[in-house]
């Protein structure tokens, strides 16, 4: 590729500004020889339309392969997080049984205690209430016997208030007698 301009339209113009005729050509032949150097170099790092198909293609594949690459990792990763979860899963199952039977066992062993401590108390009243029935019992069997013992004593102190006015008043009839 080349750029075309109008060289000797250039080369009026540089006459016009004072510039000779052999000048002005060698000014226009060193401009269009630098520009096509230019040129040059600028077309040599620029790439054709085929390259750059060429080039999108590879970059293509390259992303494709990449692709596939991330695919393969994703599953494979993918996978091991999965079997990864299934263990914790396991895991987690195995000490949520654990966790149920001793949460059981700690259960059992309360209801066990609460039991035996209510055995523990009923027996306790049961014995508290034998104590104070024998007490009771004790009690009204001594009170029985107190006024069992007073009506004796009751009894007694009338036959002897008895014996003692009869004996009285025969003292006193024998008294009325030898008086009279």
């Amino acid at each position: 590729r080349r750029l075309f301009f109008d060289t000797h339209a250039l080369v009026c113009l540089l006459e016009e500004n004072g510039f000779t005729t052999q000048q002005s050509e060698v000014i226009v032949s060193a401009l269009v020889k630098i520009m096509n150097t230019n040129l040059d170099m600028i077309y040599k790092d620029m790439v054709t339309k085929v390259q750059q198909e060429i080039a999108l293609q590879q970059v293509m594949s390259h992303i494709g392969g990449v692709k596939k690459d991330m695919i393969i990792l994703e599953k494979s990763e993918f996978s091991a997080l999965r079997s990864e979860n299934e263990k914790i899963k396991l895991e987690l199952q195995q000490i949520k049984k654990q966790v149920m039977d001793e949460i059981t066992k700690v259960r059992a062993d309360n209801k066990l205690n609460l039991n035996l401590e209510k055995s523990r108390v009923k027996e306790l009243h049961a014995q508290q209430d034998r104590a104070l029935t024998q007490t009771d019992r004790k009690i009204d069997t001594e009170v029985a016997d107190l006024k069992t013992m007073l009506e004796s004593h009751k009894l007694d102190n009338i036959k002897y208030l008895a014996g003692s006015v009869f004996t009285c008043l025969t003292v006193a009839l024998g008294f009325y007698r030898l008086w009279i």
